[in-house]
C-alpha cells in the first residue's frame, strides 16, 4: 500500500482548499474569495484500499505584513520540508508572470519532489493553458504540470493517480478512520468565520478572528457554543453587528445551520463582537486563534 503526505502551496485563493476538499471527498478547509481564508495547515485525509493520500492544505503565501502572516509563513515552509511530495497550485485564470515562475522554482530547488496544480481551467480561454505551460517550461519548471478545475472534475482522477505513484511504499500513515487532523472545535470556528467572509465581501477586511469561549455537549445532545468574533476597528464592529443586530442575527443563522450539518446535532450559538486593535500584532490573540 503506498501513503504519504502531500503539501498544497501557492497564492493566496489559487484554489488549495478548495482542491483538498474535493480530493478528500468532504469539506476540511473553508473557501471563500478573500485571502488568509485559510490561516493554518491543515489536513484532509483520502483513503483508498490500495493508498493513503493526505493532503497538507497550508495558507496562502505573502509577503511579511504582521505577526499573524509571519506565523502563516513558517507554517507553510514548515509544510514545505516535512512532507513527501508538493503540490504548487497555481490560479490559471491569473495567469503567468515571471514572479510567479520565480516562486515556484524556489519550491522546485528543494529536496522534496514537485509537481504544478494548475487550476481554473473551466474559467479561462483554452488556448491560453497551452500558452502559460508553454511559459512555465521555458522559464525553467522541470516538474510535471497538470491543468485542473475542482468545480467541474477535470483532470482529477488523473492528478490523484499520478500522486499516488509518488508516494511510498509503506501502509497507511494514518491509523484512524477521519478525513481531517482538526478537532470539532477549530471545525466550528471555521465555519463562523468562513460565513462571515462570505456574507460581508468587501466591508469586512480580512482582519477578523473567532476565538470560542465555550463548546460542549449537554445531557440532551445539544452543543452549547459561545465565541467571540474580533475585528479590529470599531466601525468594523458596527458592520457585524448592523441595524437593531440584524447581520449577526443573519450570519450566526447560517453559522449555526452549518455547523448543526456538521455535528449533526442540534447546536445553541451565543455570539459576541468585540474590538481588538491591531490583533494580528499580538502574539497572545494570535496563538488563542491557532490553538482553538
Amino acid at each position: 500500500m503506498k501513503g504519504g503526505f502531500i503539501g498544497l502551496i501557492g497564492r493566496a485563493n489559487a484554489g488549495k482548499s478548495t482542491l483538498v476538499n474535493v480530493l478528500v471527498g468532504e469539506k476540511v478547509a473553508i473557501v471563500s474569495p478573500k485571502p488568509q481564508t485559510t490561516r493554518n495547515s491543515i489536513m484532509g485525509v483520502l483513503t483508498k484500499p490500495e493508498y493513503q493520500l493526505v493532503f497538507v492544505d497550508t495558507p496562502g503565501l505573502y509577503k511579511s505584513g504582521n505577526y499573524l502572516t509571519d506565523v502563516m509563513m513558517k507554517a507553510t515552509d514548515d509544510t514545505a520540508k516535512d512532507v513527501d511530495f508538493i503540490l504548487f497550485v497555481h490560479d490559471g485564470h491569473g495567469g503567468v508572470t515571471d514572479e510567479d515562475i520565480e516562486l515556484i522554482k524556489k519550491y522546485q530547488s528543494g529536496k522534496i519532489p514537485m509537481a504544478v496544480a494548475y487550476t481554473k481551467i473551466d474559467i479561462m480561454p483554452k488556448e491560453r493553458i497551452a500558452e502559460d505551460v508553454k511559459k512555465m517550461y521555458d522559464g525553467g519548471i522541470k516538474c510535471d504540470i497538470f491543468p485542473v478545475s475542482a468545480r467541474k472534475y477535470t483532470n482529477l482522477k488523473k492528478l490523484e493517480s499520478f500522486l499516488v505513484e509518488q508516494m511510498p511504499d509503506g501502509g497507511k500513515v494514518i491509523e484512524e478512520d477521519i478525513v481531517s487532523d482538526k478537532s470539532e472545535k477549530f471545525m466550528v470556528a471555521e465555519i463562523m468565520r468562513e460565513k462571515i467572509l462570505l456574507k460581508f465581501d468587501d466591508e469586512i477586511p480580512h482582519g477578523i478572528a473567532i476565538v470560542i469561549n465555550e463548546f460542549k455537549r449537554n445531557e440532551k445532545g445539544v452543543y452549547d457554543i459561545n465565541l467571540d468574533i474580533i475585528c479590529e476597528k470599531p466601525n468594523h464592529k458596527a458592520i457585524l453587528i448592523g441595524k437593531q443586530g440584524r447581520a449577526i442575527k443573519e450570519v450566526s443563522s447560517f453559522a449555526r445551520e452549518a455547523m448543526e450539518k456538521f455535528l449533526d446535532a442540534k447546536v445553541f450559538l451565543t455570539t459576541y463582537v468585540r474590538v481588538e486593535e491591531d490583533w494580528r500584532n499580538r502574539p497572545g490573540l494570535v496563538k488563542d486563534i491557532f490553538i482553538v
